[in-house]
């Protein structure tokens, strides 16, 4: 298994990046405890957290919205990603892949930089490897399969960093974890915990009212699904 760490030097990626690429480095496990720790005999998957950059709105992060078709993450928003295929030489050729057949995004544009540690998803029974990138030259994406993908968006980390837009959400089977609601986007579950790491680790991260605790069915209710197409 591929270690987890920078992939790049963090002096060679833009500095808005490279407090991030860094604590990939060594992070601490107790940031990662509201996520379930590894189990055994699972299948292998990979996500992937593209991080770009527009002049009007600073670094943001690529996202999707699942479509609903009754698996046990469709209607969710998430990272481009999926389980690992025979042809894979690893998890960046895995998220790729999928990225790419997710969203039309052009692979040539994606630098990868740094790989988070495997976490383990006990809904779907997968062992996930988040693959952090830059999007050096980003291109046009669309949600490619209707089937799988009813949306893509680029959330910019300001407003995910936002106190307005975070809050807890609990779960009807007694989860509680990080949630953040954007037009269009409510993210929770492993994403949301995965953009909380990155946040806080990242530098990005403002307080915020972690005593404000929502129900997911109001939350699910206070937003609408109508993500438009991102477009590089």
């Amino acid at each position: 298994m591929t270690e987890p760490g920078p992939l790049v030097d963090s002096a060679d990626v833009p500095p808005w990046l490279s407090r991030l690429v860094s604590a990939t480095r060594d992070l601490d496990d107790t940031l990662l405890e509201r996520i379930a720790p590894p189990a055994e005999d699972v299948r292998d998957a990979a996500v992937l957290i593209l991080l770009g950059e527009r002049e009007a709105r600073g670094p943001d992060v690529l996202l999707q919205l699942r479509a609903d078709g009754g698996g046990a993450h469709s209607g969710q928003v998430a990272f481009p990603g999926g389980s690992a295929e025979p042809g894979d030489r690893g998890p960046i050729d895995t998220a790729l892949r999928e990225a790419v057949e997710e969203t039309g995004l052009d692979p040539s544009g994606v630098r990868p930089v740094a790989l988070l540690p495997q976490l383990h998803i006990p809904v779907s029974g997968y062992h996930v490897t988040p693959v952090l990138a830059h999007w050096e030259r980003p291109s046009r994406v669309w949600a490619v399969d209707p089937g799988e993908t009813q949306a893509v968006a680029r959330a910019p980390l300001a407003d995910l960093a936002d106190p307005a837009n975070r809050f807890q959400l609990r779960h009807p089977s007694g989860f509680l974890g990080p949630a953040f609601v954007l037009p269009g986007m409510l993210v929770w579950g492993f994403t949301a915990a995965v953009l909380t790491l990155m946040l806080q680790v990242g530098g990005w991260e403002r307080p915020w009212d972690s005593t404000d605790i929502r129900d997911l069915d109001v939350a699910w209710r206070s937003v609408g699904w109508a993500v438009g197409e991102g477009d590089g």
